[in-house]
């Protein structure tokens, strides 16, 4: 059976990780090109200026004032400084323009980013959450996203822009001293070691780090969807402490990457400066010599201070692309994350979509997570279309079980489920659950008005649909006493509202849903007697026609269905009217004699 898991990450872990962005990036790929060019042009300019610096020193106000050469020899010193003036113009337009257009390129793939991992996880099977925490997902969706961000939006521009100061200012320098270039590039290389093995280690961290924000964050969201269990139980500090210790493990692992980090830039810009300022003393010997001009000398300390803060910065930079890297592999973990369901690619329509005939034929199923036990045990079960089932046994019976298989959260593991005589493998997952509604036992409410949260159940309604449902459901109730009526803002996950009003909502959305099949797991649990009898009503209304399962957990709701059956340890025991288990001595007629005697 296939599972739904994350893809682990390979043990050496590159920076090619870094080019699976690339298809996000595809669809722009003119503004990156226009950065790119832009790139290029300011790179050229800055490279210009210390030859002006040159021709400045030396045809300006040098020693050779009054003759001609060089490149800007000609001119007058008032026009070496226009030069001068019109390339600092020239290069401030081309950073503002490129900087405008490489981060509107880092925003823009980071948005689809997002929208497509986080559609991916949303086409996860259930069994995906067993093992990975919503807070780690969302951790990934935010923190890992802005770090890629960051690199594609600033730190590859930089990169790029340094490499390139970086490269034509060695060459520069070449033009300008062979002699001092030689020694100055022997120097260099011996950077390069430190630098690159500093930087693995800064990306290892880096992974680490975000793992450790990653399992705070999930801890957080986790106590916080639960703070009044937490408070009931006088928790408080507990919990506190827990998340203080998981922030604390976060923070040491980042402060040795910072550590680390921070070694890897005091290493470049001593060697780099120590080499520089080596190379000035030879340097100035040679003018003091008269082997090499003033301005010879000027604009070798202007390239070679651009070839410094151009590796300065890659260094810099480098660690934020290790950091992206990481985080890159950790997004395309969770893009990448094969669905347990597939879906056929010749999927069939459904025969008789206004009806629904369910079967299981000797359906087995255990859950991936615990394979030792069974869930199910080769279950075969026919229920007509109209027909009003009960769905009775003690909590791991299999009941919820059989819910979860029918929507194709899950696939069987042996045997088949088909609807109205298809498998529903056969059928594309939007037609199978198009045809089904459901109304949980935890009722799922949206941060989102009322009217907005009924809709849910079939978006396209009219609010003259909307109402009519829940007035069904006996919405319209309490719906009227809140102050902006349908339009008033329920609260995150509904807290605006009771435990039975809640209820009422998800049978509300159900009913608009207008499914054949409609399946019930305890849908009045949650509700007082007098609204427990109004909905009911709505319930009783909802299920006409329709084909409906109920999973009951209190007997007194199914006195009037077709049939009930009866589970006990993923087996069916006993199938049969109300009355006539009742009358018998099997497990149906012990769990009804528990609940009726205590009644």
């Amino acid at each position: 059976m296939p599972t739904s898991k994350l893809i682990q990450p390979k043990p050496t872990r590159r920076i090619s990780s870094l080019k699976d962005l690339w298809p996000f990036m595809r669809p722009y790929r003119g503004r990156i090109v226009l950065a790119l060019a832009l790139l290029c042009l300011g790179s050229a300019t800055i490279l210009l200026v210390p030859l002006a610096f040159r021709d400045l020193i030396d045809f300006g106000f040098g020693e050779k004032q009054n003759t001609r050469g060089g490149l800007l020899g000609s001119l007058s010193l008032n026009g070496h400084f226009a030069v001068l003036f019109g390339l600092a113009c020239l290069w401030a337009l081309t950073v503002a323009t490129r900087y405008y257009t490489v981060t509107w390129v880092g925003e823009r793939v980071t948005a689809d980013l997002r929208s497509a991992v986080y559609a991916r996880v949303l086409a996860q099977s259930p069994q995906f959450f067993e093992t990975l925490q919503t807070g780690e997902v969302l951790s990934r969706l935010t923190g890992d996203t802005t770090l890629i961000q960051t690199v594609i939006g600033s730190s590859i521009s930089m990169c790029l822009r340094s490499l390139f100061q970086f490269v034509g200012g060695m060459v520069m320098l070449a033009v300008t001293s062979f002699n001092l270039f030689s020694l100055n590039l022997g120097l260099m290389a011996l950077l390069t070691l430190p630098i690159f093995a500093i930087g693995r280690k800064v990306k290892k961290l880096s992974r680490e780090s975000q793992d450790k924000i990653a399992d705070a964050s999930a801890l957080a969201g986790e106590i916080l969807n639960a703070v009044p269990t937490v408070q009931a139980y006088t928790q408080e500090q507990r919990e506190t402490q827990r998340f203080a210790d998981r922030a604390e493990i976060s923070f040491m692992t980042a402060i040795r990457r910072t550590r680390f980090r921070a070694a890897l830039t005091a290493i470049v810009i001593i060697a780099v400066m120590g080499s520089i300022i080596f190379v000035l003393w030879l340097g100035a010997n040679q003018v003091h010599d008269g082997s090499m001009t003033g301005g010879q000398l000027a604009s070798f300390v202007l390239y070679a201070t651009l070839v410094a803060g151009g590796v300065s910065t890659l260094a810099e930079v480098w660690g934020d692309v290790m950091r992206a890297a990481g985080a890159t592999e950790r997004l395309l973990e969770l893009l990448h994350a094969q669905p347990a369901i597939v879906e056929i690619n010749t999927s069939q329509p459904l025969p008789q979509p206004e009806t629904a005939e369910i079967q299981f034929e000797h359906v087995s199923f255990r859950y991936p997570s615990r394979m030792q036990t069974t869930a199910l045990d080769d279950i075969s079960l026919k229920i007509g279309a109209g027909e009003i089932v009960a769905l009775v046994g003690p909590s791991g019976a299999g009941k919820s079980t059989l819910f979860q298989l029918l929507l194709r959260f899950y696939d069987t593991n042996h045997g088949t489920i088909s609807f109205n005589g298809r498998d529903i493998r056969q059928l594309s997952l939007n037609e199978l659950r198009n045809n089904i509604a459901i109304v949980p036992q935890d009722s799922v409410i949206f941060s989102a008005n009322a009217m907005d949260n009924i809709r849910y159940g079939r978006p396209s309604a009219s609010d003259e649909e909307v109402m009519a449902a829940a007035k069904a459901a006996q919405v319209e109730e309490f719906i009227n006493r809140l102050p902006d009526g349908y339009q008033t803002f329920l609260g995150e996950r509904g807290t605006r509202l009771s435990g039975g009003q809640r209820q009422r909502i998800a049978i509300a959305r159900a009913i608009l849903k207008n499914a054949p099949l409609l399946l019930l797991d305890e849908a009045t649990s949650a509700l007082d007697a007098e609204s427990e009898i109004l909905v009911q009503q709505g319930l009783n209304a909802a299920m006409q026609k329709r084909t409906t399962i109920i999973i009951a957990h209190r007997l007194a709701t199914v006195k009037k269905v077709n049939r009930i059956i009866v589970l006990d340890q993923g087996r069916i025991v006993e199938i049969g009217a109300p009355e006539d288990l009742r009358n018998q001595s099997g497990l149906y007629a012990r769990l009804a004699s528990l609940q009726f005697d205590i009644q």
